[in-house]
């Protein structure tokens, strides 16, 4: 089977998922589990990556072998299954606690009553996590003898995976901490704009859930660090998806992972909606103005605007 054929499984895996999860939660018209599904989505996929293609069918079905696993990684394998991991785990544990703890998502407030269109966005999850896993299971369907060595690239790949990874954590602390002391009346401020916020607008990956109460931007989804993370996943993979194992330019290919991330939560899902929140809360407000006119939106990957 080819490089890319064995990705069929994967892709089959991602979509059945996604649409057994939808056959629950739609008719419910409930969305707070729509990020642990998620991460269950990204936690399945790569399962099948590493283990399905070592499964020999033909064997089995003749009856000349039992059907097995026969699975051993290698150290790029191994990194990038486990960076994949601990993120998806993360990421939806994080957002489902926060969303359960808020009652619920404002972005699928209108959507869930809608059956198709809120069928539509489970289906976009399943070629989010298709797209943006690609560096991962294209490393993942290819024997682990014939991946080579790691190599400097690699080292700075997993550092620039560890550091936005780290980027989101001190951002959550920063947050979490900036909206204690607000409870606690220890602050009036409207939004946040000190810690990671000083130095961008959107700083980590977080779920935009909340109720219709007051909020702040502190409840806004942030985005560098996800950019950042899925930067040195694919960097990771490059040095084996440039090998003669894989069709050349596979690595490019590969490119989509980041890419993708970047374009969706810098013009489509992300960003856009939430400075229009931002400028609908608080445009009135002049700190809110001049933060933005000192801030940028999207550091380092992009401007004031």
């Amino acid at each position: 089977m080819s490089i890319f054929g064995r990705l069929l499984p994967i892709v089959t895996c991602s979509y059945t998922v996604q649409a057994l999860l939808a056959l629950i939660f739609v008719p419910l018209q409930d969305e707070t589990y729509f990020d642990l599904c998620g991460a269950i989505g990204w936690l399945s996929t790569t399962f099948i990556s590493l283990y399905y293609p070592t499964l020999n069918f033909a064997k089995y079905w003749d009856g000349t072998a039992p059907l097995q696993w026969n699975v051993s990684m290698s150290s790029r394998q191994l990194l990038l299954t486990a960076a994949l991991g601990i993120w998806s785990l993360r990421m939806g544990t994080f957002l489902t606690w926060r969303a359960v703890k808020a009652g619920g998502d404002i972005r699928f407030s209108l959507i869930k009553r809608r059956p198709l269109t809120f069928s539509i966005y489970w289906f976009a999850q399943a070629t989010w996590i298709v797209l943006v896993g690609l560096p991962v299971y294209l490393c993942n369907i290819v024997p682990s003898h014939l991946h080579p060595a790691l190599v400097p690239l690699d080292f700075c790949a997993v550092a620039l995976y560890a550091a936005s990874l780290l980027f989101e954590v001190i951002a959550d602390l920063q947050k979490t901490a900036w909206k204690r002391a607000k409870d606690l009346k220890q602050h009036d401020e409207s939004f946040i704009s000190s810690g990671l916020w000083s130095i961008s607008r959107h700083p980590k990956l977080e779920l935009i859930a909340f109720t219709r109460k007051e909020v702040s931007n502190a409840d806004f989804s942030s985005y560098v660090g996800e950019v950042g993370l899925w930067t040195g996943i694919w960097a990771l993979s490059i040095t084996s998806l440039r090998s003669s194992h894989y069709p050349m330019g596979t690595w490019l290919l590969a490119a989509i992972s980041p890419l993708f991330s970047w374009f969706l939560v810098r013009k489509v899902s992300g960003i856009p909606g939430l400075e229009r929140i931002g400028d609908k809360r608080f445009g009135a407000n002049p700190k809110w103005q001049q933060y933005k006119k000192a801030v940028p939106i999207f550091w380092p990957w992009g401007g004031l605007d």
